[in-house]
């Protein structure tokens, strides 16, 4: 086993410190339970919605903001002709410091993209082309398997379920993920002293007659 499965596996930051430390951390990891079982619930009854009736999400957003302007409407007309109070909508506006915020992170965030891109294009970082065209298949596959509204409740489920679980279980995934890495790199070896040797030595036998 190698030194950097080591480091992987024995990696002394917490997983809170991986996924960031921050509100996402914790509504990921259950700090928040109420926060996390209303997403956990919503996304399972959504989910559940969609799948039972004819509803695309779509039609669905446009039906619950025509239902809440109508709602807001009637609200408001009574309470003029009955001398009430008006609904209580604050006044909302964005500030152009967030609107700046934001923009410059979404630019940094594309150029980055596209600087990555521009490098695999060009042949420049091998390595990460072979990263991004092993994403694309794995994207490719699990597309092929699952439609997108899907994969989006799946991967919100998984996300919600399999970090806390692997914090819990730290120790027992470690040693299970050390004994599989030792069992695949013992299987290489093998492979490569039974196959590929086999091979190089035959290729080198060929062009030692050729030559």
């Amino acid at each position: 086993m190698s030194s950097s499965d080591v480091l992987l596996l024995n990696n002394h930051s917490s997983i809170h410190q991986n996924l960031g430390g921050g509100l996402l951390a914790d509504v990921i990891l259950w700090r928040h339970k109420n926060v996390t079982t209303s997403l956990l619930v919503i996304t399972c009854a959504s989910w559940l919605m969609f799948e039972r009736s004819d509803y695309t999400l779509l039609s669905y957003i446009s039906n619950v903001l025509l239902l809440l302007l109508i709602i807001l409407f009637l609200w408001a007309k009574s309470a003029q002709i009955l001398n009430r109070p008006t609904p209580p909508i604050p006044d909302l506006q964005i500030s152009e410091e967030t609107i700046n915020e934001a923009a410059a992170l979404i630019r940094d965030q594309i150029n980055t993209v596209l600087s990555i891109s521009h490098d695999v294009a060009l042949a420049k970082d091998p390595k990460m082309f072979a990263k991004v065209a092993a994403y694309l298949v794995l994207i490719s596959v699990i597309g092929s398997l699952t439609d997108f509204r899907t994969l989006c409740y799946t991967s919100t489920f998984v996300i919600l379920t399999v970090p806390v679980a692997y914090e819990r279980y730290e120790k027992h995934v470690n040693s299970s993920l050390t004994k599989v890495i030792m069992k695949l790199r013992q299987l290489y070896i093998n492979f490569d002293e039974e196959c590929i040797k086999k091979v190089r030595k035959w290729i080198l036998v060929k062009k030692n007659k050729l030559s």
